[in-house]
């Protein structure tokens, strides 16, 4: 189910807001709207509903585990990484991993396991990951709830598409908020309306010139016609997903969720460095604070400072997608920040006009 569905739009989002003003009382309403959202997961992907209940399960008893066993932290949390990653790399990477193999070792024809990808794994693998981590770090105490862990965890609005949101940033609304009310349904139908616009009217209107420009006859295709169509695609990618935030951070205020935001403006960005500061930051702002740090971000010189940044983007590239196609595009990206950072956006700073035309030919080339 997509929120731009018939089926959403007309019975599953009313049937939702219609339960959230019945159920006013926190408990009662969480518990509604846990079995909405393992109800949207179900409607996509019945099948994989039970691998969202064991990431629930696994996590609520690794944060309780860590807060039970203090002096055992560290082994809980390095099992607890270990094994979301392992449920993430199975479903989503086994065959990468097997098709990479037989690369390098000719003969070999591997099986193939040729496993349909779940939906949103990614988003919540990362999300139960981060609740790990943050409890291990002591930014709050262990979620006693298995209701209140497993409705942050499966919350529909961000569940399949994000955005990516930290338990830290919503633990207290899940415990404590407004529900549904008008005035939280205005302000989120505003923001769901303008994210469905960008998703249904603009982002889908935009692939279908982009598809008419690039599926051409090369033989027949100007420079001009290649580079509109690859501007075109750009711009139906951030229309599509953005729209999705949008919608996804509307329907969260309509049930008295404040979700972050994740993207702002990408596109007028002068550097590639200040572009990930505005593209999908949920995303960014994860790897950074769970991989780029602790790999020891610029504490360690320069060198260390560029091998981290090539490793973060490389991770990110392998996260949009199981080839390597997308470990190139990540390194692409890392490649240019790792110039910006040895002096280049000193440069880029001056010329601003000439930063804007360099962000966007690396944006739309990579």
């Amino acid at each position: 189910m997509v929120f731009s569905s018939m089926v959403f739009l007309w019975i599953f989002l009313p049937v939702s807001l219609a339960g959230g003003f019945v159920f006013q009382k926190i408990r009662l309403q969480n518990l509604f709207l846990l079995l909405m959202s393992l109800l949207f997961y179900a409607w996509g992907e019945p099948h994989y509903l039970i691998l969202l209940l064991l990431s629930i399960g696994m996590n609520w008893a690794f944060g309780l585990w860590m807060e039970r066993a203090p002096f055992h932290k560290k082994f809980v949390l390095v099992l607890s990484v270990l094994c979301n990653l392992a449920l993430l790399g199975y479903y989503k990477y086994a065959d990468f991993i097997l098709n990479t193999l037989d690369a390098f070792l000719p003969g070999a024809d591997l099986p193939r396991l040729h496993l349909p990808l779940p939906i949103g794994i990614s988003f919540f693998t990362f999300q139960a990951m981060s609740y790990v981590i943050d409890l291990y770090r002591g930014e709050y105490r262990a979620e006693k709830s298995l209701l209140d862990l497993a409705l942050y965890i499966s919350f529909f609005p961000q569940l399949i598409a994000g955005p990516i949101v930290k338990y830290r940033d919503i633990h207290e609304e899940i415990h404590n908020r407004q529900t549904v009310s008008l005035a939280n349904l205005s302000t989120g139908a505003r923001r769901f309306i303008y994210g469905l616009g960008k998703k249904v009217i603009l982002s889908n209107l935009i692939a279908s010139c982009a598809t008419t420009f690039l599926s051409a006859d090369q033989t027949q295709t100007s420079s001009l016609m290649a580079w509109t169509g690859v501007i075109l695609y750009a711009l139906q990618i951030y229309y599509d997903f953005s729209g999705y935030s949008d919608m996804a951070i509307g329907l969260g205020r309509m049930f008295g969720f404040h979700i972050l935001e994740n993207f702002n403006l990408p596109y007028i960005s002068g550097s590639i460095q200040e572009f990930w500061r505005r593209w999908h930051m949920s995303l960014s702002g994860w790897f950074k604070e769970y991989l780029y740090i602790p790999l020891g971000g610029n504490r360690k010189g320069e060198l260390r400072t560029c091998i981290n940044l090539l490793i973060v983007f490389a991770t990110t590239g392998l996260w949009h997608g199981a080839s390597w196609n997308f470990v190139c595009w990540g390194l692409w990206h890392g490649v240019f920040i790792v110039i910006e950072r040895l002096g280049f956006s000193k440069f880029l700073k001056k010329h601003r006009v000439f930063g804007h035309i360099y962000a966007l030919l690396v944006e739309v080339t990579g």
